[in-house]
This record gives structure tokens, C-alpha cells and sequence, in this order.
């Protein structure tokens, strides 16, 4: 994979040693519905890492997201991304967790170029096979700016990806084999994303980290005025009933809020505040079986330690009921990319 420093930030787990909390609630269940595992020199992380991050927290199971890790480096191009599913499918398993039996990669979304139209069906049979009973569903990344100074993410898409013809063939083939899709874009592109679900009802969707609000380039500054129109997107997108909602991402660098400048590392109470409008506006727009919380580790590691980020997230649902936090924390997960996560 590509160097990650000019879009992603640094871990440093020496500044995140400075400031370290208890979970909260920690019997509370959890399903991690989006992390990510890679094996760069200097820079390893798998299951011994994240196993480490959660801690005390009652993660019961979680979900591999693709990161172009492992491809296949021979043979047709199609199938080069088979390979990281093969090598997340090689990691996957129960591991003791220190409320018992965590299911490790419980499932796989791997990657598939959908543009490659109708040749994609027999790719996403290779990864069905490769995942071993996990493969869950792909992601394509859309995220697409036409300033430079507002890109946060590796990926290099076309501006209209998610509307071309043969990546629409390509996606047709989801649902029929029982896949799921998930979207990263930024907030000033959920219309097409939101094209895509009403053509396609029956294909499960998630947007990942929070529908993408930006904070950088031309957007630095202007937070009020992004999180308008962010929420109007969201608004209209929240009408497709197959969309659901990653609440998370937000220590994302594009999202600009910027805590890793601080001399110390946030704490949950500092994380609530910040993302209180978008977490709450979020549920209140897509209800609480629509929305589930997410990692993203250890990409938001560069701005906050794992039992703060989830500390925060129980500080924010506090006033919620049972039911609403076990949808929030656990079932939404569980149900959208049909994990046994009891």
C-alpha cells in the first residue's frame, strides 16, 4: 500500500500513553464493524495490535474493511485484491478477549473495481470462496475533490464513480450473491451515493465514517456552514430505507477538528463534545437500527486511544434505552453484515 503520512496521521503511542482511561461500562457488548489490518514496515498492525487497543472494552466481534493490503502481485488484474481477503481470512478467529470470545474478522469486506462491469460476478465469487464463510461485501471509495487541498483519502476515483454504466453492472451483481456495499465520500457527493441506493433498493449500503464532513482546504474553518449542508445530505439520503450509517472516522484528518495538535491526548469527555452534533443528528435522521459505532483503527489512532473513542460514544448515548444502545453498539452491525456476534 502507499505511504499513508500526506493523508493519515502518524500513530504515536507514546502521546497516547500520556493520558489513558478505564472503559466505561466495559460489560457493555460491542461490535467493531470497521477496522483495518496491515503489515507495513515500521508500522504493523493485526490481531496482537488491536487486540492490545481494545483493552477492557466487551468486543464480541468485528469487521475487516479493505485497505489494499496483500493483493496477489501475478496473475490476472481482476482478481490481484483477492489476496487480501485470503490474508485477513488466514487471521480470523476467536480470540480471548477479557470478556471471552472475540470473533475476529467475523467479516470481510474486501475490494472489488466494480467498473470492470460484468466480469466483477466472478470476482466476487473468488472472495466469497477466499473469505471461508466471512466475506461479507466490498467497498469502493468515491471520495473525490476537485481541490487538491480537500482530498483525505489514498484513493484516486473518477468524480461520477458511483454513477458510471459498467460500475453500475458491476454492482448489480451485489445483492444476488447477498453483499453488502460500503461508501466513503465526502459530504458534497452523498447525492450520488444516494442516486445510487434509490437504483438499487435491495443492495445494503453503508456510509462509512460519518457521511464525510470536511474540514480542510476550503472547508478549514467553516464548520458551521459544512455541517448545514452535510446534514441536508444526510437528510436526503436517510429517505433510501438500504442505507445505514458508520458512526465514526471523525479523528479522520479530512474532518479537521484536529485534537492530535494538542500536547495531550483528548479524553472522552473532550471527544463527546466535539462529536455531539454529528452523532446525535446522525441517529435522529436514520433511527438507531440504522446507525452503528465504528473504530476505523488504526486510522483514528492518530487522534485518540480506543477506550476514549468508545468512552465517548457511551458518554453520548447515555440517555438512550437499552434496546437503542444495543442497536447503536452491537445489533445494527450485527444484522447489516449478518454476524452471530450472541
Amino acid at each position: 500500500m502507499s505511504d499513508t503520512s500526506s493523508v493519515h496521521l502518524p500513530m504515536r503511542p507514546e502521546w497516547l500513553a500520556l493520558r489513558q482511561e478505564a472503559a466505561i461500562e466495559p460489560d457493555l457488548p460491542i461490535v467493531d464493524p470497521h477496522h483495518h489490518f496491515w503489515m507495513r514496515e515500521g508500522a504493523q498492525y493485526s490481531v496482537p495490535e488491536y487486540l492490545a487497543d481494545i483493552a477492557d472494552n466487551n468486543v464480541r466481534a468485528t469487521v475487516f474493511i479493505e485497505c489494499r493490503e496483500h493483493y496477489r502481485t501475478d496473475g490476472d488484474e481482476d482478481f490481484r485484491p483477492v489476496g487480501e481477503t485470503e490474508f485477513v481470512a488466514g487471521r480470523a478467529g476467536p480470540q480471548r478477549g477479557p470478556h471471552g470470545s472475540i470473533d475476529i474478522c467475523a467479516g470481510i469486506v474486501g475490494y472489488v473495481d466494480l467498473r470492470i462491469g460484468d466480469r466483477a460476478a466472478a470476482v466476487l465469487a473468488a472472495h466469497v470462496e477466499a473469505g471461508r464463510g466471512r466475506f461479507r461485501g466490498i467497498r469502493n471509495i468515491s471520495a473525490w475533490h476537485l481541490d487538491p487541498a480537500a482530498r483525505g483519502s489514498l484513493a484516486n476515483p473518477p468524480s461520477d464513480l458511483l454513477s458510471q454504466p459498467e460500475f453500475r453492472k458491476g454492482f448489480a451483481h451485489l445483492a444476488p450473491l447477498g453483499l453488502t456495499f460500503d461508501a466513503y465520500m465526502y459530504h458534497v457527493q452523498l447525492a450520488d451515493l444516494r442516486d445510487l441506493a434509490c437504483a438499487f433498493p435491495s443492495t445494503p449500503i453503508v456510509v462509512d465514517h460519518s457521511g464525510g464532513a470536511l474540514g480542510i482546504g476550503p472547508y478549514r474553518g467553516k464548520r458551521k456552514e459544512v455541517f448545514a449542508d452535510w446534514r441536508a445530505g444526510m437528510s436526503e439520503l436517510a429517505k433510501s430505507e438500504n442505507v445505514h450509517v458508520k458512526i465514526g472516522g471523525l479523528g479522520l484528518r479530512a474532518f479537521g477538528l484536529s485534537v492530535h495538535e494538542e500536547p495531550l491526548p483528548p479524553t472522552s469527555e473532550t471527544l463527546a463534545s466535539l462529536w455531539s452534533d454529528t452523532v446525535e443528528a446522525c441517529i435522529e435522521l436514520f433511527g438507531t437500527r440504522r446507525c452503528m459505532f465504528e473504530s476505523n483503527f488504526p486510522v483514528d489512532k492518530g487522534s485518540c486511544g480506543y477506550r476514549e473513542m468508545w468512552n465517548a460514544y457511551k458518554r453520548l448515548t447515555a440517555g438512550y434505552s437499552k434496546a437503542e444502545r444495543a442497536d447503536l453498539f452491537q445489533r445494527t452491525a450485527a444484522r447489516f453484515y449478518r454476524l452471530d456476534a450472541s
